[in-house]
């Protein structure tokens, strides 16, 4: 194996480096809108990793144009694909369902519907906040392997909960084999846990719930890193503005 090709592709270290998704940096070396140490970058292209990465003034401008949607999901609507008999929460991003609260300075267009796609996942019968984005620099911060952004939920359940089985909450369970990561679950009040987590396993929470004898009756999603569901009202969304960030 020649020395070049122990070296990463482009389209991966900008990637890693939280400049683009590696599908958008394809894109943008396709049409000669990077430089690396100087020079118009190839497609293929390997290179070493503290190489100098800049992105021209046309690749910049494509991310500026591209939009990310905070909603409030209601149960019902499935976060992903439409299944059978379910419609997916996309279908929910019209222009009278747009929140008369939203202060992000953007006039919807349909081309914001353009590869929006979930962020992360939230079940068919939870509510609370999805991100749903055209901006692979978000999803990577979201739902990325390296990603630590805590999601934080209020849970309504039944059933009793020992101090121990609130223990194994916070640590001490497994899940298809893999230990979870440190959480943190505190009573809300008396039938209402608070959890902050910093995974999404598919529907991780009721899992929890049941490994320590209790049900979940409700579900909602309250926070994503530092943006906060507030008062946007169930069926609606509204624009990441400008100036919010998640991490």
């Amino acid at each position: 194996m020649s020395d070049s090709a122990a070296l990463p592709r482009l389209s991966k270290l900008m990637a890693e480096r939280g400049l683009c998704s590696r599908r958008e940096a394809d894109s943008y070396i396709e049409r000669g809108w990077v430089k690396v140490d100087g020079e118009v970058a190839t497609l293929g292209l390997r290179v070493s990793p503290d190489a100098r990465i800049e992105l021209l003034a046309q690749a910049r401008g494509a991310q500026q144009e591209r939009v990310t949607i905070l909603l409030h999901k209601p149960v019902g609507y499935v976060s992903g694909q439409a299944e059978k008999g379910y419609q997916p929460a996309v279908s929910l991003i019209l222009p009278e369902r747009r929140w008369g609260g939203d202060t992000a300075p953007l006039r919807f267009q349909r081309e914001h519907l353009r590869g929006l796609a979930p962020a992360g996942r939230l079940d068919i019968d939870s509510t609370g906040l999805l991100v749903l984005t055209q901006d692979g620099r978000v999803a990577k911060t979201l739902i990325g392997e390296d990603s630590g952004v805590e999601k934080e939920y209020l849970v309504r359940v039944a059933g009793k909960l020992s101090a121990e089985g609130l223990a194994k909450l916070n640590h001490g369970l497994s899940l298809d084999g893999q230990p979870l990561r440190p959480a943190k679950v505190w009573w809300q009040n008396d039938d209402q846990l608070r959890f902050v987590l910093r995974e999404g396993k598919k529907r991780q929470i009721r899992r929890m719930c049941d490994l320590v004898g209790l049900r979940v009756l409700g579900l909602k999603r309250i926070r994503i890193g530092k943006i906060m569901l507030g008062d946007l009202p169930q069926g609606q969304w509204r624009y990441l503005a400008p100036g919010e960030r998640f991490d």
